[in-house]
C-alpha cells in the first residue's frame, strides 16, 4: 500500500461544540481561599489554603486523626531513619506527649540514629570518607548498646524497650531527643524492627545475631498487638520505604487471621517521593482509607503537628 498520501488533514467543521456550562468540571472557584496578609495567625494561614489536593489531603489527615482519638483507637507511626536525620524527632516526641501519637515503630536505621543523638548529639557518619578505608559503621560505642540491648531485649520486653531503657539509665546528655527513651518514660510501645545485614551494627561481631533476632521477634509481635487493636485507628508511614511497610501488611494480615476486621482504618504516607510499597502496602491494599503527603518531613511534619494543635484549640473553644 502506498503510504505517502494515506492521510490528509481531517475537516473540522463537523466537530460539535458544547456549552460550557454542561461540561463536569472538578475545580472551582469555591475551592480558594483569598491569600492571608503576611502578619496572619497559623489558624489564618491554614484556612487559606485552597480545598485541593494536597492541602485537602493535610486537613483530611488531621481530621482522621481526630476520628481515631475520638473512636479511642491508637495512633501509630511508623519511621525510616532520616526522619531522625532531619531533625523530627523533637517533632514527634512532642506528639506522643501530647496523645496524638500512641505507639511508634521504627526499622533499625532509625533505632541507630536515635541512639547516636542521645549519646552524642550528633549521628549519620561520611559514608563516603569512611567507607574508603573500611571504618565505616565501626563505632564502637554504636555496637556495644546494641549489643546490650539485644541480650537484655531478647530476654524480656525487646529491642525498642531495651533501647530506651539503656538510654534513660545510662543518661545519655541528649536522651530528650530520642524518641525511644521518651517512648520508654511514657509507657508508649516502641518497637524496632531489624532486617539483619542491613544496619552497621551488624557488622561487629559482639552484636549476636540471635539475641538481636529474639529481641526484634518480641518487637513484631508487640506491634502485632498493638495492630490487633487498630480499628478505626490510624497508622502514619513516615519515611520508610521498604522495611515498615512490609511490617504493617503482616501485622495487619496477623490481625485478621485473628478475626479482626480492622474497619475504618486511615493510613497516612508521609515521604518525599512516591514509592511503590508504601502505595500497595500501605495506602491501598491493608487499609479503608489511604492519604498521601508528599513532601521534605522537615517542612510536612512540622506543618502537620502545627495543624493539629489548631484543631485541638478549635476543639477547646
Amino acid at each position: 500500500m502506498n503510504q505517502e498520501n494515506r492521510w490528509q488533514p481531517l475537516d473540522l467543521e463537523s466537530v460539535q461544540a458544547t456549552p460550557i456550562r454542561e461540561r463536569k468540571n472538578i475545580v472551582s472557584r469555591n475551592q480558594f481561599r483569598p491569600p492571608c496578609s503576611p502578619d496572619a495567625s497559623f489558624e489564618e494561614w491554614l484556612d487559606s489554603l485552597p480545598s485541593i489536593l494536597a492541602a485537602d489531603e493535610l486537613k483530611a489527615a488531621v481530621e482522621a486523626v481526630f476520628a481515631s482519638r475520638e473512636a479511642n483507637a491508637p495512633v501509630v507511626a511508623a519511621l525510616g531513619g532520616h526522619v531522625v536525620k532531619v531533625g523530627m524527632g523533637p517533632i514527634l516526641i512532642d506528639l506522643m506527649e501530647r496523645g496524638f501519637i500512641h505507639a511508634i515503630a521504627m526499622n533499625g536505621a532509625t533505632a541507630i540514629h536515635d541512639l547516636e543523638l542521645a549519646m552524642i548529639g550528633e549521628t549519620s557518619e561520611d559514608v563516603a570518607t569512611h567507607i574508603a578505608d573500611g571504618s565505616f559503621g565501626m563505632s564502637a560505642e554504636t555496637a556495644e548498646a546494641f549489643r546490650e540491648a539485644a541480650t537484655s531485649g531478647a530476654k524480656d520486653e525487646g529491642l525498642g524497650a531495651a533501647l530506651g531503657e539503656l538510654i534513660l539509665r545510662q543518661e545519655m546528655p541528649h536522651r530528650e531527643i530520642s524518641m525511644l527513651a521518651s517512648a520508654r518514660r511514657l509507657g508508649i510501645p516502641a518497637t524496632v524492627h531489624v532486617a539483619f545485614g542491613t544496619d552497621i551494627v551488624h557488622m561487629h561481631p559482639g552484636v549476636a545475631g540471635a539475641d538481636m533476632g529474639a529481641a526484634t521477634a518480641i518487637d513484631f509481635q508487640l506491634l502485632a498487638a498493638v495492630v490487633h487493636d487498630l480499628e478505626k485507628g490510624c497508622w502514619l508511614n513516615i519515611g520508610s520505604a521498604v522495611v515498615m511497610p512490609e511490617v504493617f501488611l503482616k501485622v495487619v494480615n496477623i490481625a485478621r487471621n485473628l478475626g479482626q476486621e480492622l474497619a475504618g482504618v486511615t493510613a497516612i504516607n508521609f515521604d518525599m517521593i512516591p514509592h511503590y510499597r508504601t502505595s500497595r502496602n500501605v495506602l491501598q491494599r491493608p487499609v479503608e482509607r489511604g492519604i498521601s503527603l508528599i513532601g521534605h518531613h522537615e517542612i510536612n511534619l512540622p506543618l502537620f503537628r502545627m495543624a493539629l494543635l489548631q484543631r485541638s484549640l478549635k476543639e477547646a473553644r
